[in-house]
């Protein structure tokens, strides 16, 4: 059996010292999606941050690859890409240089068609000369998980990545996570999205004040339909 990617353990994260959850706990094997899921402000958002690194945990106990996160050190970064809803982008550069530099420097091989790629996939293509100011809310979202898949990775952590894009392209995205995990790589997210989250979860954690469940992708995706009518 492989060992877990993420393995949380009575996690506790929050600020100050005040939780914003319950503790957490859950593992995270490869070729799978856990999706966290619950209301806004529940503290899903805080987890992901803490899974890589941004954040140090209140408690319990919290292995990424087997080891103790540390954002600083480089063979943690070259397995982990994130896109979280920052937009964190270089904004003096084009989108198609913004994913060119991103690739070249994660060593992706032939990059230039690899981006060409996905520019094509994100609907990018006839905005690869703009600067990402020029773009929508939608684009620059757009770009930014366009940049989490330029790169090699062995854990992907997403923070509602449905969030600013069609049904067209929430359902690449659901194709684009499902071939992720086809091909071994770790997937974390949160969602508000049910049918997101039913297309591509193995399982989910519902994260909340008093108490934090893993529970099956169908009852939990009945569950953020009714927190998110």
């Amino acid at each position: 059996m492989s060992k877990p990617v993420i393995r949380a353990q009575d996690l506790l994260v929050g600020y100050g010292g005040a939780p914003v959850c319950a503790p957490v706990t859950f593992t995270l094997a490869p070729g799978k999606v856990v999706a966290l899921v619950g209301a806004n402000g529940s503290g899903k958002s805080t987890v992901l941050r803490a899974v890589i690194g941004l954040l140090e945990p209140s408690g319990g106990s919290l292995q990424v690859f087997g080891g103790p996160v540390d954002e600083r050190d480089v063979g943690f970064r070259t397995k982990v890409a994130s896109v979280l809803d920052d937009d964190a982008y270089f904004p003096a550069l084009t989108v198609s240089e913004h994913l060119y530099l991103t690739a070249r420097g994660h060593g992706v091989h032939g990059a230039q068609d690899v981006v060409a790629g996905l520019l094509a996939e994100f609907g990018l293509a006839d905005h690869a000369r703009s600067l990402p100011v020029a773009l929508s809310s939608g684009q620059r979202r757009r770009l930014l998980l366009a940049a989490g898949f330029v790169r090699p990775r062995s854990l992907l952590v997403l923070d509602e990545p449905e969030q600013r894009l069609d049904r067209a392209m929430r359902d690449r995205l659901a194709a684009r996570i499902v071939a992720e995990k086809k091909s071994g790589g770790a997937v974390l997210l949160a969602t508000h999205d049910p049918d997101l989250l039913r297309a591509v979860a193995d399982r989910a954690v519902h994260v909340a004040d008093d108490v934090t469940r893993v529970l099956p992708t169908d009852q939990a995706a009945d569950l953020i339909a009714r927190e998110n009518p």
